[in-house]
């Protein structure tokens, strides 16, 4: 098993408890982003600096996860690229994905975005994400810890 890390958008606060859950369990964390981000230094800890471009470091992982391996996104697209290839997501506010909820997540990422593209939904009126929590932060570390024995 490695953990793979969508880190463009993955907050410090959940890094920090990747990779400590990384060095703790001995688990190959690879963080995946446009631009190289300052990790801390140890043999449990990659960075992969990807192409500029949509999509890229999401197709990165895609294409080099494994089953069994975990992502840590908020993608959904590639959230659904994962699980179809055998592989675990959770996101870094602690949320699982699994084939039983994907689906789903994807229709309603659809539906939505397909809301905005006609005009009938203003994104401005949509209000952003919520700043990062210590329930999430333990919604995380819980995750990480059922997923990585």
């Amino acid at each position: 098993m490695q953990i793979w890390i969508d880190a463009d958008a993955c907050p410090v606060v959940a890094k920090d408890l990747i990779i400590k859950t990384a060095i703790r369990t001995e688990i190959l964390a690879i963080f995946v982003a446009n631009q190289s981000i300052k990790l801390r230094k140890s043999p449990w800890v990659n960075m992969a600096v990807v192409g500029q471009g949509f999509d890229v470091a999401d197709d990165y992982i895609a294409d080099n996860v494994q089953a069994g391996d975990l992502v840590i996104t908020a993608d959904i697209p590639l959230a659904d690229a994962v699980i179809t290839n055998g592989g675990k997501v959770l996101t870094p506010h602690g949320v699982e994905y699994t084939k039983d909820n994907i689906k789903q997540k994807l229709n309603a990422r659809d539906f939505m975005d397909t809301m905005r593209g006609s005009g009938l939904l203003d994104p401005s009126e949509m209000g952003g994400q919520k700043p990062y929590g210590d329930k999430d932060k333990k919604a995380l570390a819980d995750g990480l810890n059922r997923l990585v024995r």
